[in-house]
């Protein structure tokens, strides 16, 4: 299946951050021409710049928010595919700058949808929102496509804005009888190695790890779905392979997240991290105010496993595994190795999804 992007264009914003920077290592090792357009490096350190990706990819520099710039971009590179990940992506930032993340995450997808629709042209579009766009009650059981679109801090409600754009736009511009072929996707609670964006748990506790220092932690009782960034990953690609080859799913959105079994307290999470970096520490400093954050939040993926056969390919252990082993590799290494690493992580991931039949790996 994910032959699809061998000797393609493919554009990828937000190739930069996190999910971005190793999508385009691994569409790079797909056979893609990876074209990526952001306006910075987002932390130091980053996977972007400890895994060269630059050396890999067409690497344009531009904000999301000037459309002339990126009209500019879509007109001169002609994509094949496009992967939409430029976003402000902090709930805790969204506090402090609500007004940028609402420019950014908002005009900045309305940007890149004219940007397409001026195009015209036929190309396959994989948005990338976020599982903070539902309307989170604190419900038990998982969120589905259909459930109500909400958010009470900036962030959510940024990419909440940024849904009822792609969908005025889906309605307006993107029928199935025009040359675009678009879905959504939606995912959170994302690990893995490469990580330093700030509060964040994962990268908190490497960044305080690697000094030696103990990590506080605000809400070690908060229970999240944990996913390895692979995961949710091979669902955007196994998506855009699917719009690209048969289109039935062209205007659908799609939760991509873990088993339920992977449902475990941030604590937890530590413990699990802390057996394989040993000598570590970390404070519970939940009794300090903080801004408000779900306590807890998960997605059903039905709708992934019935329309795209894609499920979740890692167990927690893996999931674990994946993500320290990355980090220590790192400030053991340096970055002469990191890419290298990184593929070779994909190729692991790859092969665990093809020993427990998944469709896509088994397909490619």
């Amino acid at each position: 299946m994910l032959d699809s992007y061998r000797g393609k264009t493919v554009l990828v914003t937000g190739h930069t951050g996190f999910k971005g920077s190793w999508l385009s290592i691994w569409l790079n090792t797909l056979g893609a021409r990876v074209v990526g357009l952001s306006n910075n490096v987002p932390t130091t350190p980053s996977n972007f710049e400890a895994s060269q990706v630059a050396e890999i990819v067409d690497d344009r520099r531009l904000d999301v928010r000037d459309a002339e710039s990126v009209q500019r971009v879509f007109d001169e590179v002609n994509p094949d595919y496009v992967f939409h990940l430029a976003a402000q992506a902090l709930v805790r930032k969204s506090y402090a700058a609500p007004l940028e993340t609402f420019a950014i995450n908002g005009m900045g997808t309305a940007n890149v949808l004219e940007a397409i629709r001026v195009l015209n042209r036929p190309v396959t579009v994989v948005m990338i929102t976020s599982d903070k766009v539902y309307d989170n009650v604190d419900w038990v059981w998982g969120y589905r496509e259909t459930d109500r679109i909400g958010g009470k801090d900036p962030y959510s409600g940024s990419k909440g804005v940024a849904e009822l754009v792609i969908r005025s736009y889906l309605a307006s511009f993107f029928s199935a009888a025009l040359p675009v072929r678009l879905g959504v996707v939606r995912a959170g609670n994302v690990i893995g190695g490469g990580d330093w964006a700030a509060d964040r748990v994962v990268p908190d506790c490497i960044r305080a790890w690697s000094l030696q220092r103990t990590v506080e932690i605000r809400n070690p009782h908060a229970t999240r779905p944990w996913q390895h960034v692979l995961e949710p990953l091979s669902g955007y690609l196994a998506l855009g392979a699917e719009l690209s080859e048969r289109g039935v799913c062209h205007g659908q959105a799609y939760n991509f997240g873990p088993s339920g079994s992977q449902n475990h307290s941030v604590g937890r999470l530590i413990e699990a991290m802390s057996q394989l970096w040993k000598g570590v520490t970390w404070a519970d400093v939940s009794t300090h105010q903080h801004v408000h954050e779900a306590s807890l939040l998960k997605l059903n993926c039905d709708k992934a496993l019935a329309e795209l056969a894609w499920k979740p390919a890692m167990r927690f252990d893996e999931t674990i595994r994946f993500t320290v082993d990355w980090y220590k590799a790192y400030y053991e290494q340096g970055t002469s190795t990191m890419r290298e690493f990184t593929r070779a992580q994909i190729a692991e991931y790859t092969e665990l999804a093809n020993r427990r039949g998944i469709a896509w790996a088994q397909n490619r």
